[in-house]
């Protein structure tokens, strides 16, 4: 049996190398373009930085979806999801990935209160200013709703399946987490967030769906919402973040695992 990587050749040529990374490039710098354009766009119209988010997630999702509906082709990468013989339904994979969101919830929480502790973050504080001053309804429609839909949809919707096309699950998932991260707008939401996008992201991989990591993420807003900051506060130490962040390692190397091998076995060698 052939894998992806051996179909490829060792060295790769200059021409071709220059290609994926052109195309990275294109579609880190279009993709979050345009949504700060369109955000920006309706936060001058509407004002209310937490009702034009709501506004600006639904324009996202809907196009996305649409996209997504109509033109399936655009979004498919190899390779494409074999037959109907469990794998999307791995019982294994899904007990990983349970472990590994609250594993993840953890170690994002802990290093970003430890880092919040240290160096503070005023764009965190302004963010939390925001809501705030928001109508508490908009807020958790915002967090559990609008935001799972729109952020999955902008990235494992649509930003993943175009990486995917020209690199592979491990360079795809780093970089829309790290973007996923970048989105947030302040350090401590990103660091907080970078975990559960590259455990999205292999979710997404596995499953070559939306629903399931839409799920996910608006359970994680829900945890940040009810996990009090002082119930996670003892671990937010330096041997507390290292333990918490080895233990989301060896979930996500189980993840990776699990996910690669049905990436090479959909390619009949």
């Amino acid at each position: 049996m052939t894998t992806e990587t051996d179909r490829r050749p060792r060295t790769e040529p200059p021409l071709a190398a220059s290609r994926r990374i052109g195309w990275c490039v294109l579609v880190m710098l279009v993709v979050p373009g345009g949504y700060i354009l369109l955000a920006a766009l309706v936060l001058v119209w509407i004002g209310n930085p937490v009702v034009a988010t709501i506004a600006v997630g639904a324009i996202v999702t809907v196009t996305v979806g649409c996209a997504r509906y109509l033109r399936p082709r655009f979004f498919a990468f190899d390779p494409g999801p074999g037959p109907m013989d469990g794998t999307q339904r791995s019982p294994r994979f899904w007990r990983w990935v349970l472990l590994a969101m609250p594993v993840t919830f953890l170690a994002g929480q802990t290093i970003a209160l430890m880092l919040y502790g240290l160096v503070g973050s005023p764009g965190f504080d302004r963010h939390r200013e925001a809501e705030q001053a928001s109508a508490q309804v908009l807020v958790i429609t915002l967090a559990l709703v609008v935001a799972p839909l729109s952020e999955e949809a902008l990235l494992r919707g649509l930003t993943y399946p175009l990486l995917r096309k020209q690199v592979g699950v491990v360079t795809s998932a780093v970089l829309t987490s790290l973007l996923f991260a970048c989105m947030h707008g302040n350090l401590i939401q990103a660091v907080a967030t970078a975990p559960l996008g590259l455990v999205l992201a292999l979710v997404a991989e596995r499953t070559r769906g939306l629903w399931q990591v839409v799920v996910l993420h608006s359970v994680y807003n829900l945890a940040t919402a009810l996990v009090p900051p002082g119930a996670v506060q003892a671990l937010a130490t330096p041997v507390g973040v290292s333990v918490m962040g080895a233990a989301w390692f060896v979930c996500l190397a189980c993840l990776i695992v699990r996910v690669r091998p049905r990436a090479s076995a959909a390619r009949p060698g």
